[in-house]
């Protein structure tokens, strides 16, 4: 755990295992002081892992000025230079992936190989679900908000014949144990500033590097439709689905298995 000097910005950063280097950006909120996080997953068992708090979000530096995702891939990239790292796998989830997008466009010589996880190019490609137009949804409200959108099997059926699970969902989607931090709730708009204005999609040809788009067949976020289109705008990307919904990842236990074995192709 240390703060590293990055575009101008002290980003937290943890670091964990050994193997080839990968770098994990986060996804909306993401912020390392919540549990379980990606080092409590499989990828520290096969890599360098280096995951970080955004700007803005946890432990990182919260600047009140306009975000760009440009500024959030250059972070990324500073951020490995200050690590030593020429190169490494990415990994960018939801949020994250649309970082990833820019990070693989402006800096394509820092990224070996690439996965982009329930995320979306924006523009004419399609965007992912505009938390800017839900902002005002708070705690409880927001988490009954997100429950089917997040897994589109989730529907008020769903809740009804499973009570239990739905009040858990409720509970988890409110939670915000850093809500009263200072800058907290500045940060979290200027990233939602930033990521309602993403669009890489008539760019999404220069990603050059090795792609696999990663995708839930449930994700109401980042809509199957949309990944599908993402692939086929990319050269060469590999489409693969995995059962579940936003949160696939957690949901179908094949998936960081399936990226890490993909990064690790020769």
């Amino acid at each position: 755990m240390s703060v590293a000097r990055a575009n101008g910005l002290n980003l937290y950063l943890e670091r964990a295992g050994s193997g080839p280097p990968l770098l994990f950006i986060s996804g909306t909120g993401g912020d390392l002081r919540n549990k379980p996080n990606v080092f409590d997953g499989p990828l520290s068992k096969r890599f360098d892992l280096l995951a970080y708090d955004q700007r803005g979000l946890g432990q990182s530096e919260k600047p009140d000025t306009a975000y760009s995702m440009a500024g959030y891939a250059d972070d990324a990239a500073a951020l490995m230079v200050d690590q030593g790292w020429d190169e490494a796998c990415v990994i960018g989830v939801s949020f994250g992936g649309m970082v990833a997008q820019e990070l693989a466009i402006r800096h394509p010589e820092r990224v070996k190989r690439l996965v982009l996880a329930c995320t979306s190019p924006g523009g004419a490609g399609g965007a992912s679900f505009p938390f800017h137009k839900i902002e005002h949804l708070k705690g409880e409200a927001r988490g009954r908000h997100m429950i089917p959108i997040s897994d589109t099997r989730r529907d008020a059926a769903w809740a009804a014949a499973n009570p239990d699970q739905y009040a858990l969902f409720v509970a988890l989607g409110a939670a915000d144990p850093f809500a009263d931090e200072p800058g907290h709730a500045m940060g979290a708009h200027r990233q939602l500033e930033a990521r309602a204005a993403h669009d890489t999609w008539d760019r999404l040809p220069a990603i050059t590097c090795p792609t696999m788009i990663a995708a839930g067949r449930y994700d109401g976020i980042a809509l199957p439709a949309t990944q599908e289109k993402m692939a086929g705008r990319i050269p060469g990307a590999k489409l693969q689905w995995f059962e579940g919904g936003h949160l696939f990842i957690i949901q179908d236990r094949a998936a960081a298995p399936a990226m890490a074995d993909f990064l690790t192709e020769s």
